[in-house]
């Protein structure tokens, strides 16, 4: 039952996050959008990373971030390679696909690759700087896998929504993933959800400091979000 209850509100924070980011975005403009190329490459190295390890028996142990093991690399090749199963693979390709893609119209490329990168990099440093990590996990579930850069990326969607509309229905949809990833981190010890929050303070913050810099006089297309 409790895993059960874990996979559903994981699952719940990811839609609430998609829709958030298809709410900033336009659901009837997206047809006219042009091809998220940063999405379309950040999928395929997931997809290769499925079929190295179906090719090539030795690939989680050469490419995971077991802490045991030695790799500067391990840090970034492990996130492509996929530790749940069929299903739990499918999930993570499928997402990374739909948030990556929302992520490049409302960011742009730049930022969504930044944002990707900060979300292998900074939660568990933010972790330990607010003494959250404890000591190194000792699951090999933890080694691998897409979704915790996948749900720090999806909450900046949601920041996203936030900062762009002025619809109630839709502020309490971008404000309520970080409350659900805050929740689901003190009942059920869920990364996912605190993985989450860090990536909706993150997409806040940076939408702060290109409209300051806007107001500050640099120019309007290089700096601001795009927005629907």
């Amino acid at each position: 039952m409790g895993g059960l209850l874990f996979g559903a509100t994981t699952a719940a924070l990811m839609v609430m996050m998609i829709n958030s980011g298809l709410g900033a975005a336009g659901r009837d403009s997206l047809r006219g959008r042009p091809v998220p190329w940063v999405a379309v490459g950040l999928t395929a190295l997931a997809v290769a990373g499925v079929v190295l390890q179906l090719c090539w028996a030795g690939a989680m142990a050469a490419l995971d971030n077991d802490p045991a093991r030695s790799g500067w690399w391990r840090v970034f090749t492990s996130v492509f390679m996929q530790n749940g199963g069929v299903g739990g693979a499918l999930w993570n390709l499928a997402t990374l696909a739909f948030v990556a893609a929302l992520a490049q119209w409302l960011w742009g490329g730049r930022l969504t690759v930044l944002f990707f990168v900060a979300g292998i990099l900074l939660p568990e440093r933010i972790d330990a700087l607010l003494g959250l990590g404890g000591s190194p996990s000792t699951d090999p579930r933890n080694f691998a896998g897409s979704s915790g850069a996948t749900y720090f990326l999806g909450a900046t969607l949601a920041a996203a929504l936030l900062t762009r509309s002025r619809i109630r229905k839709e502020q309490a949809l971008a404000v309520g993933v970080p409350a659900l990833g805050l929740l689901m981190w003190c009942a059920q010890d869920n990364g996912h959800g605190l993985v989450a929050v860090y990536g909706f303070a993150l997409g806040t913050l940076t939408w702060a400091a290109l409209r300051w810099m806007s107001r500050a006089g640099t120019p309007r297309a290089t700096t601001e979000p795009r927005s629907r």
